[in-house]
């Protein structure tokens, strides 16, 4: 089944959204990469509701300031005036989109069983960075401390940074879902070992 086409306008105010302002990684590069994953869930596990999933998914980063606690709601409340001003008629479940990327303000503190098969999937098509190979990796690594550069002191972010890596390293699954951790886990923890080493 195609995925439900977006009215350009709908596209081209998403897109104005993302490069607002202009950013390192949470741009709409890291939306494509996620959709990536999406893909690839939907031709191997498959989605119980693609639509909002993929939504989410475009929808999840939309509001982004470095250091803000609440672009994720903002995202959230994005994602429902779009679909309720371009896709009211299109049987979308918005308050689903909404809940799945207020879900994202809570990555690695999140355990299986705390989430659905769909919200294990769409968060880890999110983490799936993580896995990445070396090179993309440490260049999403440079993106995030770019991002957070002129908005926290640089030891400050260095020491939070690590303590998050070091907190994802120290869980007994990095991803929600069977599916990805069973073909990312390793990669993402040699990934994570280098980058906790390198900020000592």
């Amino acid at each position: 089944m195609s995925p439900l086409p977006l009215p350009s306008a709908q596209l081209d105010a998403l897109k104005a959204a993302y490069a607002t302002p202009p950013r390192a990684y949470h741009n709409f590069a890291h939306v494509e990469e996620v959709l990536r994953h999406y893909d690839e869930v939907t031709a191997g596990p498959g989605w119980t509701q693609p639509e909002e999933v993929r939504l989410a998914v475009l929808y999840h980063d939309a509001i982004y300031e470095a250091g803000r606690k609440d672009n994720e709601a903002r995202s959230a409340e994005l994602a429902v005036a779009h679909i309720d001003q371009w896709l009211a008629d299109s049987g979308i479940d918005a308050a689903r989109v909404a809940d799945l990327i207020n879900l994202t303000a809570r990555h690695g503190t999140l355990a299986p069983q705390d989430v659905d098969r769909d919200a294990a999937l769409f968060l880890d098509c999110d983490m799936a960075i993580l896995a990445a190979e070396p090179a993309v990796f440490a260049a999403y690594d440079r993106g995030i401390t770019a991002e957070y550069r002129g908005h926290v002191p640089a030891w400050l972010f260095k020491l939070n940074r690590r303590r998050f890596l070091k907190a994802l390293l120290a869980k007994e699954r990095i991803f929600l879902s069977d599916w990805f951790h069973q073909r990312l886990d390793a990669q993402a923890r040699i990934n994570l070992r280098r980058a906790v080493t390198e900020k000592r």
